[in-house]
């Protein structure tokens, strides 16, 4: 029975890390080329690449599991691009719109934290 708790728990985890490194893969096609070179990161297809094969090892692993060390490097790569990467893109070119905040640096949760002013 716990080894039985124990695999469902690691079914979860690679599924949680498919999703992870999908959403890291998307995440980097939609940004632009230029933004990249701007943020003085590696390229864009560089990225596309290495997001690229951490998702195929990813989703791989949902039926093999036997590539624990593919996984670790991939997980890392994904890490350093949603760490590092991911907010220098956003801050060159104001987000992607969700979650974007609007409005004077200075407004609160609620409104202005001037009062109004």
């Amino acid at each position: 029975m716990l080894i039985a708790g124990f695999s469902w728990v690691m079914f979860l985890l690679s599924l949680a890390l498919v999703v992870f490194s999908g959403f890291a893969l998307i995440d980097a096609a939609i940004r632009r080329e230029d933004a990249y070179r701007a943020a003085d990161k590696q390229t864009k297809p560089f990225w596309l690449i290495v997001l690229g094969l951490s998702f195929l090892v990813n989703v791989a692993n949902v039926t093999l599991a036997s590539m624990w060390f593919l996984l670790i490097i991939g997980l890392v790569a994904t890490i350093v691009y949603m760490v590092d990467v991911r907010p220098a893109l956003r801050g060159l070119s104001g987000g992607s719109g969700w979650g974007r905040r609007r409005g004077s640096s200075s407004d609160g949760p609620y409104g202005p934290w001037n009062g109004g002013r």
